[in-house]
């Protein structure tokens, strides 16, 4: 996995919508994602990215990583990444992606900007998003696309759409289990879960939704409303008894291993290389998300 932030939940929030910007930092999210496209209507496309810049550093102030989601039109992506590369931003998301050469050609501009702009380059980094047909035939090479990629995302709806189908359980499954396994291969978090953003009036069932995304892979996922939030937060961590777990098994392992032993048995079940592994995956995502808190808390002091 490379060195992208360990966000569990980034929560949409139109960059023109005062009221949500003004409750952003209240929600908990790992990062507030400032949206460009669908949220915002073609006639308001201009005087969202004028707003950009002021809602990133509003919210940056607040301790909270911003990311923007761009349009796809490339005229429309020009102007959205011109407006939004800054110190303030940490990521862009791009929908639609549909084929390396695009992600490239972003990363360019990005090159160049970030120069300009006195950023270090790199300082903005990217999560894709599979939207299309064309972009789920070139999955894996996406993902390996360019080292700003942060992340991988399926979009439910545009890919639905695009392929002539509803956005149901079992349209969608497949390619979400797709998109960890090019994640994982290219060494990006996997983002989402089975299922469309909008549905969350039932909290027990979105639950169990990112409960079963976690238990297929994901790392974090995209939210459209608040009460996604804490569920995203709690479930994407290791819990304590995990963390417990995966402590004692890698001890026990280790003991074994220095007395010559491949396996050995902890809490009734066995321990051999594979399952530690998964113990120091589950320390090292622990480590990952106190390492962002730390950071944070950071940051709070020298504001």
């Amino acid at each position: 996995m490379n060195t992208a932030p360990a966000w569990r939940s980034m929560l949409f929030i139109p960059v023109l919508n005062e009221r949500f910007l003004a409750r952003a930092a209240e929600r908990g999210a790992d990062a507030i994602q400032l949206d460009l496209e669908d949220a915002i209507p073609p006639a308001q496309k201009d005087e969202a990215r004028l707003a950009v810049p002021m809602a990133a550093a509003r919210l940056a102030r607040q301790r909270l990583d911003v990311v923007v989601r761009i349009n796809r039109p490339w005229r429309q992506a020009l102007a959205d990444i011109e407006a939004s590369v800054g110190p303030d931003v940490c990521c862009l998301t791009l929908p639609k992606v549909p084929d390396a050469s695009h992600v490239r050609a972003i990363a360019e501009i990005l090159d160049e900007l970030e120069r300009e702009r006195g950023l270090k380059v790199g300082h903005t980094r990217l999560v894709v998003m599979i939207e299309t047909a064309e972009g789920l035939l070139n999955m894996a090479s996406i993902a390996a696309a360019h080292p700003r990629i942060a992340g991988m995302i399926v979009g439910a709806e545009d890919l639905a759409l695009s392929l002539g189908a509803s956005p149901t359980y079992d349209t969608l499954y497949i390619h979400n289990a797709q998109a960890v396994v090019a994640a994982r291969s290219a060494g990006i978090h996997p983002i989402g879960f089975v299922g469309t953003v909008a549905d969350y009036a039932d909290t027990a069932k979105f639950r169990r939704t990112i409960t079963q995304a976690r238990e297929m892979g994901f790392t974090g996922g995209f939210c459209i409303h608040p009460s996604q939030v804490p569920i995203m937060n709690e479930v994407f961590s290791p819990s304590p008894a995990e963390v417990d777990w995966a402590s004692g098994a890698l001890e026990v392992f280790d003991a074994a291993l220095a007395r010559g032993l491949g396996a050995v048995t902890y809490r009734g079940a066995m321990v051999d290389l594979p399952v530690a592994d998964r113990a120091r995956a589950i320390l090292a995502r622990n480590d990952a998300l106190a390492h962002m808190k730390a950071q944070r808390a950071e940051v709070a002091l020298q504001a």
